[in-house]
């Protein structure tokens, strides 16, 4: 499935909500949270974990894994977390708004 353009951020700050994790256990809790319905690529996901540490909203140090290997580890900040309750209210409008368009689903003919 498609991703809206902003959803990725939203989708990641929601994420580390709940604890910081690797750039694989983000892709990873993306996809089960979604029922498999969302396969994030790494090739969209590291270049939106940069931009959301640039602008202050998640931060980052190396840790070592489960595994036993060091990696980068990002965690949510005070100023991401307010970040996500905004991105939040607005997903819920658009999504409204869209469900009010849609309506219930046609029937086929």
């Amino acid at each position: 499935m498609d991703l809206l353009q902003g959803t990725l951020d939203m989708l990641v700050l929601r994420t580390l909500l709940l604890g910081p994790l690797h750039g694989y256990g983000i892709a990873k809790a993306i996809r089960a949270t979604s029922n498999e319905a969302l396969d994030i690529e790494f090739g969209s996901l590291y270049p939106a974990l940069k931009r959301l540490e640039l602008k202050g909203w998640i931060a980052s140090q190396w840790e070592v894994s489960e595994l036993n290997r060091r990696a980068k580890f990002y965690k949510l900040t005070p100023v991401g977390r307010k970040q996500l309750s905004e991105e939040h209210s607005k997903w819920a409008q658009f999504a409204r708004a869209v469900g009010l368009i849609m309506g219930p689903a046609p029937e086929e003919s």
